[in-house]
């Protein structure tokens, strides 16, 4: 057997996952990833009132409640068939979108950012920038006192390589404080039609509650026009700047090359970015039967390979040959790798026009090839592209709603029936299944993205997607695994959401 290294458990990412690598010859010869709790969101919910669902599974996640609510939601909405207002549609978007925003920037300045910047180089700023020299006096006093960990959740780190070029790092420290107040003016902007974050409870078959006036309306487009100017004037390029600065993340962490989309954000044209499939390349079928869960290396004595309307969450801890709480969702029997990257090929491959456009500029401008975004880097790439286009949406959609009209319709609950609610929540392809009988949750089973990406081994030993991507890749120094930390926060995993 080789070197043995442990990351467990894996910080600066939600909830708690543990990375085993087995290293051969300075590379990992095998990985494995691990969900580390049980919750039982979906035991939780048997025998509840419908109606509660998509206030109980917005507890799921404290980052993207809203992408839960509006699954949920979605499921209902199958059985209840509501005659939806435009008005509904479009703030529905909008929750979302602000929410879409607030996640791509906190991945990416508070949890991903840290594995690149020098964060060592506030300690010789000089400049006048007031928020910067409180953070050096932060910084400064804490190891001046004999602090245990001064400077977290900056430092302790791995030791590696991280940028040089100290005007670039101190650039990138300014917009990491100023990351968390555009989180806050999203989440601001969420509240405006959600009523407040997270946890929304303006959420509701049939639309959302609250009403549209042009103060709101102005109040929302004001924001996003900040956030507009944040994503043009820091995030995209800090990420053309640490693209360039380590070009070998275009080489390493690659996943499984089978990527799946749900579609999102509805258009009077279709959505924003579309559903379907991208396989090694090429476009593929989306055919929704094929989804199943195995669970041979899962923690739970479930059968393995129901489909989601079929599901069962059995707990089994001590099961043997099982090393994670999640199970392993795949479709036709093969690992599906979920999210922004997903999003972003599934719409390049369906030709849409915008994102061709975005992709080719950003990859022009660092000298890449489409084929380079199954990557590491490319997912922070494809993170950054998105998120600009849905702020550019969500200030298209707000001109679209009409102050005074309905944003609900009204419904019946029948005795019986079931749906099934798809969506694309920031961290990739959510789904919720419901099953009523006698006006009470019979069954609800929720296949989140970071069970798709974190998902252990299947029934016939087929490693996830995340497990996929770290094999075969270099490890300087098996003490500092910073290149495996990197690869897996690519993924911007949510431990919480996946061991539902």
């Amino acid at each position: 057997m080789g070197t043995l290294v442990e990351l467990s458990p894996l910080t600066r990412i939600e909830g708690h996952l543990g990375i085993r690598l087995e290293l051969d010859g300075g590379k990992v010869a095998s990985a494995y990833c691990a969900g580390e709790m049980f919750r039982g969101f979906e035991n939780i919910l048997r025998g509840r009132d419908p109606l509660d669902a998509q206030q109980i599974t917005q507890r799921i996640c404290g980052v993207c409640p809203i992408s839960h609510g509006l699954a949920s939601i979605l499921a209902q909405e199958q059985i209840y068939n509501p005659a939806l207002t435009p008005n509904g549609v479009i703030a529905r978007n909008l929750i979302l979108g602000a929410n879409y925003i607030q996640s791509h920037l906190i991945h990416f300045y508070q949890l991903s950012a840290l594995d690149f910047v020098d964060v060592t180089a506030i300690l010789g700023y000089h400049g006048a920038d007031p928020a910067l020299n409180d953070l050096r006096d932060w910084v400064s006093g804490q190891r001046k006192a004999g602090a245990i960990s001064p400077g977290a959740p900056f430092l302790p780190r791995y030791a590696g390589h991280y940028i040089q070029d100290a005007g670039l790092n101190v650039g990138a420290l300014k917009h990491y404080l100023q990351a968390l107040d555009m989180r806050a003016l999203a989440h601001q902007a969420v509240a405006i039609w959600a009523g407040k974050v997270p946890h929304a409870t303006a959420l509701a078959p049939g639309g959302v509650t609250e009403q549209v006036s042009a103060k709101k309306i102005a109040a929302y487009a004001a924001i996003i026009d900040q956030l507009r100017v944040f994503i043009d004037t820091a995030y995209l390029p800090d990420i053309l700047a640490v693209a360039t600065a380590f070009p070998e993340y275009f080489q390493h962490g690659a996943g499984p090359g089978d990527f799946m989309a749900y579609g999102v954000f509805p258009q009077e044209d279709g959505f924003l970015l579309p559903a379907g499939r991208v396989s090694h390349g090429q476009a593929a079928s989306l055919d929704l039967t094929k989804i199943t869960e195995q669970t041979t290396h899962s923690l739970f004595s479930s059968p393995s390979g129901l489909h989601p309307t079929k599901g069962q969450t059995i707990p089994a801890p001590r099961k043997s040959g099982a090393y994670s709480w999640l199970k392993a969702p795949r479709y036709d029997n093969r690992p599906q790798e979920v999210g922004p990257l997903a999003r972003i090929l599934v719409a390049y491959q369906a030709g849409q026009a915008q994102v061709r456009e975005m992709v080719d500029q950003l990859l022009g401008a660092l000298g890449r090839q489409p084929a380079e975004l199954n990557s590491a880097m490319g997912r922070h790439a494809a993170r950054a592209i998105e998120c600009k286009l849905v702020a550019e949406a969500c200030a298209r959609w707000i001109n679209q709603l009409k102050p005074g009209e309905p944003t609900y319709a009204d419904f019946d609950v029948p005795a019986s029936g079931a749906g099934a609610g798809l969506i694309e929540a920031p961290r990739g392809a959510l789904g919720h299944w419901i099953e009523i009988a006698d006006y009470r949750i019979a069954n609800y089973q929720c296949v989140v993205p970071t069970t798709w990406n974190c998902s252990p081994r299947d029934d016939a030993g087929v490693p996830g997607p995340v497990e996929s991507s770290l094999e075969g890749l270099p490890v300087a120094d098996p003490q500092n695994p910073l290149e495996a930390a990197r690869i897996v926060r690519s993924f911007d995993p949510c431990l919480a959401c996946a061991v539902h």
